[in-house]
């Protein structure tokens, strides 16, 4: 039999790089595009599934076989490789950071805590959590409880809305509209980035790799991309089925009207906590990750690693409460995960090629967000 410990790191880093890579601007654009493209959506959300499994199965393979972090690999090609790689995934990772940590504040301002105390008690609960002894293994225990969380709220919301199961399969296969901007946008928010490393890092941390791992690292990297796909369907049947009964979103705030529309208050509270909970854990895998990178950098890193995650979790909460803004940090982190929607895709859509009454959502940005929150 399997050993437990050796599972349990599997399922953690599957869940750590799915939860990574469901925060607050996955759930908003999700919103979005299903107003927009309507059933069609389902095709980009395979064809991009597709794409992440092949992208991710090939990055886990190569660094757990040879055991090596990115940098590490990186360095090892090109010198000076590795360096440039860090300072990359750290910067960009910095302001995803401020950008989740707003998504905190947000979450728990649904459910009636102050935003700023809300992102600030997030920040904390982050530090907390990764500077424990055996860190790994609460993380691990964290990101899979709230990603369960997440998957188990967003299906009942969905269950309650009763979205058009096979329109929107056929949808997926036979779509009357193909985008390609859209299938980008959902690469470049699953495995692009800092994203695809974190699970891989958190496997080699607990000593799996190696060609014998080989098989369990493939299966992890495709659970991964099959339970954030999960969530991004999770989310599009809900949408679909408050559109699908006539329910217009408002464009500010659509993944919120639209737990709103279809579950009533309670799915709103619903939604306050899965927007929590997508940022809370985004928040931990990015500085996880993080750290996993900077540590190649220097051996003082890892002397100091609780010091280091201090400033970078303390760092991010202190960037947002004095620049303020969330919903902006949360357009500018989403903007540097390389595949922004502009607006003059929207206003190329043509009402004539929907199918229904949504056809006629105007929204002004891919990463829109609650236009009347008070940190906006």
């Amino acid at each position: 039999m399997p050993d437990p410990r050796k599972r349990g790191a599997l399922l953690g880093a599957v869940f750590l790089m799915a939860t990574s890579a469901i925060g607050p601007g996955f759930v908003t654009q999700t919103a979005v595009f299903t107003s927009a493209l309507g059933f069609d959506f389902a095709f980009a959300i395979l064809l991009s599934i597709l794409v992440d499994v092949a992208v991710q199965a090939n990055v886990w393979r190569v660094l757990g076989v040879a055991r090596q972090r990115g940098p590490e690999l990186a360095t090892s090609l090109v010198p000076g490789l590795g360096t440039a790689l860090t300072l990359l995934v750290a910067a960009g990772g910095f302001v995803f950071n401020v950008g989740n940590i707003a998504g905190c504040g947000l979450g728990l301002e649904v459910l009636g805590v102050n935003a700023a105390l809300g992102a600030a008690l997030s920040a904390v609960v982050s530090l907390v959590l990764l500077g424990v002894p055996a860190a790994g293994t609460w993380t691990d225990r964290f990101v899979k409880v709230l990603g369960l969380l997440m998957l188990v709220l967003t299906a009942a919301v969905m269950l309650r809305a009763s979205p058009d199961y096979a329109a929107a399969a056929r949808g997926a296969v036979l779509p009357q509209r193909i985008e390609l901007l859209p299938v980008l946008t959902l690469i470049g928010g699953t495995v692009g980035g800092y994203i695809t490393f974190a699970g891989v890092h958190r496997l080699i941390d607990a000593g799996i790799g190696g060609a014998e791992d080989v098989g369990p690292l493939t299966r992890a990297a495709v659970l991964g991309i099959l339970v954030t796909g999960a969530m991004r369907v999770l989310l599009f049947l809900a949408v679909l089925g408050v559109l699908g009964q006539g329910g217009l979103l408002d464009p500010g705030n659509p993944m919120a009207s639209a737990f709103r529309l279809g579950a009533g208050e309670w799915g709103y509270r619903f939604f306050g906590i899965v927007l929590w909970a997508a940022a809370i854990t985004s928040v931990v895998g990015c500085s996880y990750t993080t750290l996993s990178f900077l540590r190649s950098l220097h051996s003082a890193v890892g002397r100091n690693a609780r010091s280091v995650l201090a400033a970078f979790i303390l760092g991010s909460l202190v960037v947002y409460l004095f620049v303020g803004r969330p919903v902006r940090l949360l357009v500018l982190a989403g903007a540097l995960n390389g595949s922004s929607c502009r607006r003059r895709w929207v206003s190329s859509w043509s009402p004539r090629a929907a199918r229904s009454s949504w056809a006629r959502t105007s929204i002004p940005s891919c990463w829109s967000w609650p236009a009347g929150s008070r940190g906006s």
